[in-house]
Protein backbone atom coordinates (compact mmCIF):
# COMPACT_ATOMS: atom_id res chain seq x y z
CA UNK A 1 0.00 0.00 0.00
CA UNK A 2 1.52 3.30 -0.89
CA UNK A 3 1.47 5.75 2.09
CA UNK A 4 0.48 9.35 0.55
CA UNK A 5 1.27 12.60 2.39
CA UNK A 6 -2.60 12.99 4.04
CA UNK A 7 -1.95 9.91 5.45
CA UNK A 8 0.88 10.80 7.39
CA UNK A 9 -0.06 14.15 8.30
CA UNK A 10 -3.42 12.60 9.58
CA UNK A 11 -2.09 9.80 11.31
CA UNK A 12 -1.39 10.07 15.29
CA UNK A 13 -0.06 6.53 15.22
CA UNK A 14 4.02 6.38 15.68
CA UNK A 15 5.59 3.31 14.43
CA UNK A 16 8.38 1.72 15.42
CA UNK A 17 11.51 2.32 14.44
CA UNK A 18 14.65 -0.09 13.27
CA UNK A 19 18.02 1.43 12.44
CA UNK A 20 19.81 -0.99 9.44
CA UNK A 21 23.34 0.00 8.58
CA UNK A 22 23.91 0.69 4.97
CA UNK A 23 27.02 -0.98 2.64
CA UNK A 24 29.20 1.13 0.28
CA UNK A 25 30.34 0.56 -2.71
CA UNK A 26 31.85 2.55 -5.69
CA UNK A 27 30.35 3.96 -8.39
CA UNK A 28 31.27 6.19 -10.81
CA UNK A 29 33.75 7.61 -9.12
CA UNK A 30 31.95 7.90 -6.18
CA UNK A 31 30.73 6.10 -2.78
CA UNK A 32 27.14 5.61 -3.27
CA UNK A 33 25.55 4.11 0.41
CA UNK A 34 22.51 1.12 0.17
CA UNK A 35 21.01 -1.31 2.14
CA UNK A 36 19.14 -4.48 0.31
CA UNK A 37 15.39 -3.87 -0.33
CA UNK A 38 14.61 -7.48 0.74
CA UNK A 39 14.97 -6.45 4.39
CA UNK A 40 13.66 -2.99 4.48
CA UNK A 41 10.41 -4.37 2.49
CA UNK A 42 10.24 -6.76 5.64
CA UNK A 43 10.36 -4.93 8.09
CA UNK A 44 7.79 -2.85 6.49
CA UNK A 45 5.22 -5.06 6.00
CA UNK A 46 5.08 -6.15 9.71
CA UNK A 47 4.68 -2.56 10.76
CA UNK A 48 8.22 -1.09 11.83
CA UNK A 49 9.76 2.33 10.15
CA UNK A 50 13.33 1.26 8.80
CA UNK A 51 15.80 4.32 9.47
CA UNK A 52 19.09 3.88 7.76
CA UNK A 53 22.38 4.46 9.06
CA UNK A 54 24.54 6.13 6.35
CA UNK A 55 28.43 4.40 6.33
CA UNK A 56 29.61 8.03 7.04
CA UNK A 57 33.36 9.06 8.56
CA UNK A 58 31.95 10.21 11.69
CA UNK A 59 28.78 8.56 12.32
CA UNK A 60 29.80 6.12 15.03
CA UNK A 61 29.98 9.45 17.16
CA UNK A 62 26.69 10.81 16.47
CA UNK A 63 24.53 7.50 17.04
CA UNK A 64 22.44 8.57 20.16
CA UNK A 65 21.10 11.02 17.68
CA UNK A 66 18.69 8.38 15.77
CA UNK A 67 16.93 7.73 19.31
CA UNK A 68 15.00 6.84 20.32
CA UNK A 69 16.02 2.93 18.75
CA UNK A 70 13.60 0.10 18.91
CA UNK A 71 15.49 -2.23 16.97
CA UNK A 72 18.57 -2.78 15.34
CA UNK A 73 18.89 -5.17 12.19
CA UNK A 74 22.30 -5.53 10.67
CA UNK A 75 23.14 -7.21 7.64
CA UNK A 76 25.78 -7.56 4.51
CA UNK A 77 29.28 -5.91 4.42
CA UNK A 78 32.87 -6.72 3.90
CA UNK A 79 34.87 -8.83 6.58
CA UNK A 80 35.15 -7.62 10.16
CA UNK A 81 38.64 -6.44 10.82
CA UNK A 82 40.46 -9.25 12.86
CA UNK A 83 41.75 -7.34 15.23
CA UNK A 84 38.38 -7.05 17.05
CA UNK A 85 38.54 -10.35 17.75
CA UNK A 86 42.03 -11.66 17.44
CA UNK A 87 42.64 -14.70 19.78
CA UNK A 88 46.29 -14.01 20.49
CA UNK A 89 46.91 -17.16 22.37
CA UNK A 90 46.59 -19.05 18.58
CA UNK A 91 48.93 -18.12 15.53
CA UNK A 92 46.97 -16.48 12.80
CA UNK A 93 47.02 -17.14 8.99
CA UNK A 94 50.11 -16.06 7.02
CA UNK A 95 50.55 -13.44 5.01
CA UNK A 96 50.61 -15.93 2.00
CA UNK A 97 47.39 -17.12 2.72
CA UNK A 98 46.07 -13.86 3.44
CA UNK A 99 47.36 -13.06 -0.26
CA UNK A 100 45.02 -15.79 -1.47
CA UNK A 101 41.98 -15.43 0.41
CA UNK A 102 42.17 -11.73 -1.04
CA UNK A 103 42.26 -13.34 -4.40
CA UNK A 104 39.60 -15.41 -3.90
CA UNK A 105 36.82 -13.17 -2.22
CA UNK A 106 38.00 -9.31 -3.43
CA UNK A 107 34.79 -8.12 -3.06
CA UNK A 108 34.95 -8.69 1.17
CA UNK A 109 38.52 -8.80 2.31
CA UNK A 110 38.72 -4.95 2.40
CA UNK A 111 38.43 -3.84 5.66
CA UNK A 112 35.73 -0.90 6.80
CA UNK A 113 36.79 -0.15 10.06
CA UNK A 114 34.22 2.75 10.05
CA UNK A 115 31.41 -0.04 9.73
CA UNK A 116 32.96 -1.84 11.99
CA UNK A 117 32.64 1.16 14.50
CA UNK A 118 29.26 2.15 13.65
CA UNK A 119 28.07 -1.56 13.79
CA UNK A 120 29.72 -2.56 17.11
CA UNK A 121 28.73 0.56 18.93
CA UNK A 122 25.30 -0.04 17.97
CA UNK A 123 25.25 -3.44 18.46
CA UNK A 124 26.74 -3.02 22.46
CA UNK A 125 24.30 -0.64 22.65
CA UNK A 126 21.58 -3.53 22.26
CA UNK A 127 23.52 -5.69 24.54
CA UNK A 128 23.25 -2.83 27.20
CA UNK A 129 20.24 -1.30 26.94
CA UNK A 130 18.13 -4.67 26.08
CA UNK A 131 17.06 -3.31 22.65
CA UNK A 132 15.36 -5.99 20.16
CA UNK A 133 18.73 -6.76 17.76
CA UNK A 134 18.93 -9.29 14.26
CA UNK A 135 21.93 -10.06 12.96
CA UNK A 136 22.17 -11.35 9.07
CA UNK A 137 25.17 -13.01 7.80
CA UNK A 138 27.84 -10.55 8.34
CA UNK A 139 25.78 -8.55 11.35
CA UNK A 140 25.46 -12.01 13.26
CA UNK A 141 29.50 -11.89 12.92
CA UNK A 142 29.51 -8.65 14.52
CA UNK A 143 26.80 -9.79 16.85
CA UNK A 144 29.34 -12.47 18.52
CA UNK A 145 32.18 -10.09 18.17
CA UNK A 146 30.42 -7.31 20.33
CA UNK A 147 30.03 -10.28 22.76
CA UNK A 148 33.48 -12.14 23.65
CA UNK A 149 33.52 -14.23 20.30
CA UNK A 150 35.92 -14.83 18.14
CA UNK A 151 35.60 -15.53 14.25
CA UNK A 152 37.37 -17.80 11.44
CA UNK A 153 39.19 -15.48 9.02
CA UNK A 154 38.40 -18.22 6.68
CA UNK A 155 36.65 -21.21 6.71
CA UNK A 156 38.61 -23.46 3.72
CA UNK A 157 41.68 -22.34 5.62
CA UNK A 158 41.02 -22.82 9.28
CA UNK A 159 38.19 -25.70 8.59
CA UNK A 160 39.22 -27.71 5.86
CA UNK A 161 34.98 -27.71 4.90
CA UNK A 162 33.94 -29.83 2.45
CA UNK A 163 30.60 -27.93 2.67
CA UNK A 164 30.42 -24.71 0.13
CA UNK A 165 29.41 -21.82 2.10
CA UNK A 166 29.39 -19.69 -1.21
CA UNK A 167 29.52 -20.03 -4.84
CA UNK A 168 30.16 -16.97 -7.12
CA UNK A 169 29.26 -19.06 -10.26
CA UNK A 170 25.26 -19.80 -8.69
CA UNK A 171 25.35 -16.74 -6.09
CA UNK A 172 21.71 -16.86 -5.03
CA UNK A 173 20.66 -20.39 -6.34
CA UNK A 174 22.89 -22.94 -4.24
CA UNK A 175 21.88 -24.11 -0.84
CA UNK A 176 23.52 -26.44 1.82
CA UNK A 177 21.62 -28.05 4.46
CA UNK A 178 21.39 -27.23 8.04
CA UNK A 179 20.53 -29.16 11.14
CA UNK A 180 17.98 -27.03 13.53
CA UNK A 181 18.40 -27.07 17.22
CA UNK A 182 15.61 -28.80 19.05
CA UNK A 183 13.53 -26.62 21.28
CA UNK A 184 14.93 -23.26 19.62
CA UNK A 185 13.05 -20.14 18.09
CA UNK A 186 14.12 -21.62 14.60
CA UNK A 187 13.23 -25.00 14.94
CA UNK A 188 9.67 -23.77 15.84
CA UNK A 189 9.33 -21.51 12.76
CA UNK A 190 10.74 -24.06 10.11
CA UNK A 191 8.03 -26.27 11.44
CA UNK A 192 9.83 -28.53 13.52
CA UNK A 193 12.33 -29.71 10.74
CA UNK A 194 15.30 -31.65 11.54
CA UNK A 195 16.98 -30.14 8.57
CA UNK A 196 16.48 -27.16 5.71
CA UNK A 197 18.39 -26.19 3.06
CA UNK A 198 19.72 -22.74 3.57
CA UNK A 199 21.92 -20.07 1.17
CA UNK A 200 25.38 -18.91 1.77
CA UNK A 201 27.17 -15.62 0.93
CA UNK A 202 30.19 -15.90 3.11
CA UNK A 203 33.85 -17.36 4.00
CA UNK A 204 34.09 -16.42 7.21
CA UNK A 205 31.85 -17.25 9.86
CA UNK A 206 31.74 -17.65 14.26
CA UNK A 207 34.39 -19.90 15.59
CA UNK A 208 34.18 -19.45 19.74
CA UNK A 209 30.46 -18.39 20.11
CA UNK A 210 30.33 -15.59 22.82
CA UNK A 211 29.21 -17.65 26.31
CA UNK A 212 25.55 -16.02 26.74
CA UNK A 213 24.61 -17.90 22.97
CA UNK A 214 23.19 -21.24 22.41
CA UNK A 215 23.24 -22.67 18.89
CA UNK A 216 20.18 -22.97 17.17
CA UNK A 217 21.40 -24.44 13.95
CA UNK A 218 24.55 -26.09 12.18
CA UNK A 219 26.50 -26.62 8.86
CA UNK A 220 27.29 -30.04 8.25
CA UNK A 221 30.83 -28.98 8.69
CA UNK A 222 30.03 -28.09 12.02
CA UNK A 223 29.78 -24.08 11.39
CA UNK A 224 27.02 -22.44 13.70
CA UNK A 225 24.41 -21.15 11.41
CA UNK A 226 22.37 -19.71 14.13
CA UNK A 227 22.76 -18.94 17.71
CA UNK A 228 20.76 -16.51 20.12
CA UNK A 229 20.32 -15.62 23.90
CA UNK A 230 18.05 -17.64 25.76
CA UNK A 231 17.33 -15.10 28.31
CA UNK A 232 16.60 -12.27 25.62
CA UNK A 233 14.21 -14.23 23.44
CA UNK A 234 10.68 -13.10 24.37
CA UNK A 235 9.39 -11.09 21.34
CA UNK A 236 5.52 -10.74 23.39
CA UNK A 237 7.86 -8.93 26.10
CA UNK A 238 10.14 -6.83 23.66
CA UNK A 239 13.60 -9.27 24.22
CA UNK A 240 14.62 -10.78 20.69
CA UNK A 241 18.69 -11.10 20.16
CA UNK A 242 19.35 -13.41 17.81
CA UNK A 243 22.46 -13.99 14.43
CA UNK A 244 21.87 -16.46 11.31
CA UNK A 245 24.23 -16.94 9.58
CA UNK A 246 22.82 -17.62 6.18
CA UNK A 247 20.22 -15.26 4.60
CA UNK A 248 16.27 -15.95 5.09
CA UNK A 249 14.75 -12.81 3.36
CA UNK A 250 16.79 -14.39 -0.22
CA UNK A 251 15.63 -17.89 0.38
CA UNK A 252 13.17 -17.57 -2.65
CA UNK A 253 12.22 -19.31 -6.01
CA UNK A 254 12.23 -17.84 -9.50
CA UNK A 255 8.58 -16.42 -8.85
CA UNK A 256 9.69 -14.58 -5.40
CA UNK A 257 8.06 -17.23 -3.34
CA UNK A 258 10.03 -17.73 -0.20
CA UNK A 259 11.60 -21.49 0.53
CA UNK A 260 9.72 -21.75 3.65
CA UNK A 261 7.28 -19.76 5.63
CA UNK A 262 9.78 -19.90 8.73
CA UNK A 263 12.16 -17.17 6.70
CA UNK A 264 9.43 -14.61 7.11
CA UNK A 265 8.91 -15.56 10.89
CA UNK A 266 12.23 -14.42 11.54
CA UNK A 267 11.44 -11.03 10.66
CA UNK A 268 7.94 -11.26 11.81
CA UNK A 269 8.70 -12.01 15.29
CA UNK A 270 11.76 -9.36 14.99
CA UNK A 271 9.47 -6.81 14.76
CA UNK A 272 7.00 -7.91 17.07
CA UNK A 273 10.17 -7.82 19.87
CA UNK A 274 10.56 -4.01 18.30
CA UNK A 275 6.63 -3.58 18.60
CA UNK A 276 6.44 -4.59 22.11
CA UNK A 277 9.62 -2.54 23.44
CA UNK A 278 8.71 0.29 21.69
CA UNK A 279 5.54 0.12 23.44
CA UNK A 280 7.58 -0.21 27.01
CA UNK A 281 9.05 2.94 26.10
CA UNK A 282 5.51 4.50 25.91
CA UNK A 283 4.62 3.25 28.82
CA UNK A 284 7.72 4.21 31.06
CA UNK A 285 7.46 7.48 29.05
CA UNK A 286 4.29 7.53 30.37
CA UNK A 287 4.67 7.26 33.76
CA UNK A 288 7.58 9.93 33.59
CA UNK A 289 4.78 12.36 32.81
CA UNK A 290 2.77 11.08 35.55
CA UNK A 291 5.40 11.84 38.02
CA UNK A 292 6.28 15.14 36.54
CA UNK A 293 2.36 16.22 36.79
CA UNK A 294 1.91 15.20 40.20
CA UNK A 295 4.90 16.86 41.23
CA UNK A 296 3.94 19.71 39.68
CA UNK A 297 0.20 19.51 41.70
CA UNK A 298 2.21 19.62 44.85
CA UNK A 299 4.23 21.89 44.63
CA UNK A 300 0.81 24.31 43.15
CA UNK A 301 -1.45 23.32 45.62
CA UNK A 302 0.34 22.06 48.73
CA UNK A 303 0.28 25.64 50.18
CA UNK A 304 4.09 25.29 51.87
CA UNK A 305 5.17 28.90 50.97
CA UNK A 306 2.01 30.28 52.02
CA UNK A 307 2.36 28.53 55.12
CA UNK A 308 5.97 29.44 55.61
CA UNK A 309 5.65 32.59 55.19
CA UNK A 310 2.97 32.71 57.48
CA UNK A 311 0.42 34.98 55.55
CA UNK A 312 -3.02 34.61 55.80
CA UNK A 313 -4.88 32.38 53.54
CA UNK A 314 -7.51 33.85 50.79
CA UNK A 315 -10.46 32.34 50.08
CA UNK A 316 -9.15 31.01 46.78
CA UNK A 317 -6.09 29.46 48.25
CA UNK A 318 -7.92 27.74 50.93
CA UNK A 319 -10.22 26.34 48.21
CA UNK A 320 -6.58 25.24 46.68
CA UNK A 321 -6.04 23.27 49.86
CA UNK A 322 -9.08 21.75 50.49
CA UNK A 323 -9.22 20.23 46.90
CA UNK A 324 -6.20 18.47 47.85
CA UNK A 325 -7.42 17.14 51.56
CA UNK A 326 -5.90 19.61 53.38
CA UNK A 327 -7.39 22.85 55.71
CA UNK A 328 -5.03 25.41 58.01
CA UNK A 329 -5.84 23.30 60.79
CA UNK A 330 -4.64 19.52 58.98
CA UNK A 331 -1.58 21.13 57.07
CA UNK A 332 0.92 19.73 58.91
CA UNK A 333 -0.30 16.17 58.43
CA UNK A 334 -0.60 17.02 54.80
CA UNK A 335 2.42 18.10 54.74
CA UNK A 336 3.96 14.80 56.03
CA UNK A 337 1.67 12.87 53.63
CA UNK A 338 2.75 14.65 50.79
CA UNK A 339 6.39 14.05 52.36
CA UNK A 340 5.90 10.35 52.37
CA UNK A 341 4.42 10.46 48.81
CA UNK A 342 8.00 12.04 47.34
CA UNK A 343 10.11 9.27 49.36
CA UNK A 344 8.05 7.18 47.36
CA UNK A 345 8.34 9.12 44.10
CA UNK A 346 11.95 8.80 44.63
CA UNK A 347 12.02 5.23 44.82
CA UNK A 348 9.83 4.68 41.81
CA UNK A 349 12.56 7.09 40.40
CA UNK A 350 15.48 4.41 41.05
CA UNK A 351 13.36 1.38 39.35
CA UNK A 352 14.99 1.25 35.40
CA UNK A 353 11.91 2.12 32.57
CA UNK A 354 11.15 -1.61 31.56
CA UNK A 355 10.59 -2.71 35.32
CA UNK A 356 8.39 0.38 35.72
CA UNK A 357 6.98 0.05 32.39
CA UNK A 358 6.45 -3.95 33.94
CA UNK A 359 4.58 -2.62 36.83
CA UNK A 360 2.35 -0.59 35.18
CA UNK A 361 1.32 -3.47 33.16
CA UNK A 362 0.43 -5.52 36.23
CA UNK A 363 -1.80 -2.67 37.52
CA UNK A 364 -3.79 -1.97 34.38
CA UNK A 365 -4.14 -6.22 34.41
CA UNK A 366 -5.36 -5.80 37.77
CA UNK A 367 -7.32 -2.80 37.30
CA UNK A 368 -9.23 -5.17 34.56
CA UNK A 369 -9.46 -7.86 36.78
CA UNK A 370 -11.14 -5.81 39.58
CA UNK A 371 -13.37 -4.53 37.18
CA UNK A 372 -14.03 -7.52 35.24
CA UNK A 373 -15.44 -9.21 38.99
CA UNK A 374 -17.08 -6.16 40.04
CA UNK A 375 -19.56 -6.34 36.89
CA UNK A 376 -19.99 -10.13 37.67
CA UNK A 377 -20.95 -9.54 41.18
CA UNK A 378 -23.10 -6.29 40.01
CA UNK A 379 -24.92 -8.62 37.72
CA UNK A 380 -25.08 -11.76 39.89
CA UNK A 381 -28.76 -12.16 40.99
CA UNK A 382 -30.02 -11.57 44.33
CA UNK A 383 -29.71 -14.16 47.71
CA UNK A 384 -33.42 -15.30 48.46
CA UNK A 385 -32.96 -14.91 51.72
CA UNK A 386 -32.63 -11.12 51.51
Amino acid sequence: MVVVANDLSSSSKTLPRVLVVSRRTLRKNKHVDFVGEYHLDLIVSHGAVPVIVPRVSGIHSMLRSFEPIHGVLLCEGEDVDSSLYADKELPGLSQEDMDEIGSLHASDTTIDREKDSIELSLAKLCLERNIPFLGICRGSQILNVAAGGTLYQDIDKEVGTTTKHIDYDNYDEHRHEASLVEETPLRKWFDEMDQIMVNSYHHQGVKRLAERFAPMAYAPDGLIEGFYDRSRYDPEEGRFLMGLQFHPERMRSSDDEFDYEGCVSVYKEFVKAVTAFHKKQLDAAEIVMEVKKKKTLVKSFSGAEVLEANTVLSKQQENRLKQMGATVRNSCVYMKRMKRKEEQERAMDKLSAERLSDLLSFHRMMARLCSDAIKRKLLEPADSDY
